[in-house]
């Protein structure tokens, strides 16, 4: 079966696929979406490939997502797997699509960071190495409402003991606070982010932090806008800042999901960045987002892609921290050995951000898509 690359008549055929495996299948125009990534575009890089059964029909897909990094006054360029399908029609074709994606040039590195623990495996094959070396296995997760998380275990059992019965229930574990516009009590210091224009506060935050001595991946007003327009998305992510001093100095991204239909939602963290004279931005910033989550429906908030840098930073809450995942789900092979030491990633440089299943919404619950309504600050 030859493997070539994907192009946009594709975009049903990877719904098929994703269909078939059980993972959510996003809209023609969110795939629309991903083929008009600014970065990929800069370098005419493909926005993936799939294994062509000759009939019309696709067996197989990798996507290919391309971002620009900052480092040291030079602009480079990564490549974030995702989505990687294969059928069993094409056993065998699975380490040749691998091979396709991370065998792509000009790019100073390859990776994924949501491998699951059958795909883990693979990745080792190909001269990808489990990376950060100290976190690659691990998630951090905070639980604020254990029921539902006790019942999505239950179900979880009652899965595997009776795969049909319980595979034909509707949505579960779903509250009245989902798809609602919250007023949210934040911590002092902390306000929702609004304004992400390029001369706003968070553009000149956004120069702050690409001015460090860092490896980072562009999180520029556009690139954050263009994010942002994902049309897949039931709710706004949550966006937060932290001033000191009128300036921005901290920053998160956050995205409720719902991994499944047994699961209940959680308020996943995409992205928690703060400039380097201003590290203690990152627990206020946490404190807010716990709260957040508990306000907004979520049964836990979750860090799924941790570095060493993003461990030490968050103080306290690595103490309480669930220690999750347990396989390598970080991979990357690298041509620039500058990344090694230098980056420092967080879920916004994998899949995360837009791979996520969303909490699924009645239609009137869409038509109040803004995740918070407003703010006010708590007494803390």
């Amino acid at each position: 079966m030859p493997i070539r690359i994907l192009d946009e008549t594709d975009y049903p055929g990877v719904q098929a696929l994703h269909r078939a495996v059980g993972w959510p299948a996003r809209s023609l125009a969110g795939w629309r979406w991903l083929h008009a990534n600014p970065a990929r575009a800069e370098i005419d890089a493909p926005a993936g490939w799939v294994i062509d059964t000759g009939d019309g029909e696709l067996a197989g897909h990798v996507g290919n997502l391309i971002q620009r990094f900052q480092h040291r006054g030079r602009t480079l360029y990564g490549a974030t797997g995702f989505s990687i399908i294969v059928l069993p029609s094409a056993r065998g074709q699975g380490q040749r699509i691998i091979r396709t994606f991370h065998t792509q040039k000009g790019l100073f590195a390859r990776w994924t960071f949501n491998a699951n623990v059958v795909s883990q495996p693979l990745y080792a094959r190909h001269g990808m190495i489990p990376w950060p070396e100290q976190t690659h296995a691990l998630k951090l997760g905070w639980p604020v409402a254990p029921l539902p998380l006790i019942a999505g275990k239950v179900l979880k059992t009652l899965h595997r003991l009776a795969p049909d019965t319980v595979s034909r229930l509707d949505e579960q574990l779903m509250n009245d606070r989902l798809g609602r516009a919250v007023r949210l009590a934040l911590p002092q210091g902390v306000s929702l982010l609004e304004d992400i224009a390029d001369a706003s506060p968070y553009g000149a935050f956004w120069t702050a932090l690409a001015s460090e001595d860092r490896f980072l991946s562009d999180r520029s007003p556009a690139t954050l806008r263009w994010r942002l327009a994902d049309p897949d998305q039931t709710q706004a992510p949550l966006l937060l800042a932290v001033e000191r001093d009128g300036a921005m100095v901290g920053y998160a991204m956050a995205q409720m999901a719902k991994g499944n239909t047994l699961e209940p939602p959680v308020l996943e963290i995409v992205d928690l960045e703060a400039l380097a004279e201003h590290a203690e931005a990152v627990p206020l910033l946490m404190t807010a987002l716990k709260g957040a989550a508990k306000q907004l429906g979520a049964a836990k908030l979750r860090l799924p892609v941790v570095s060493p840098l993003q461990l030490a930073r968050l103080g306290a809450f690595a103490d309480s921290a669930r220690r999750e995942g347990g396989w390598g789900h970080c991979h990357v092979i690298f041509e620039h050995e500058a990344a090694h030491e230098a980056w420092s990633p967080t879920p916004w440089d994998g899949d995360q951000g837009f791979c996520l299943r969303p909490v699924p919404l009645t239609q009137g619950a869409r038509e109040r898509r803004p995740l918070v309504a407003a703010s006010s600050h708590s007494k803390a």
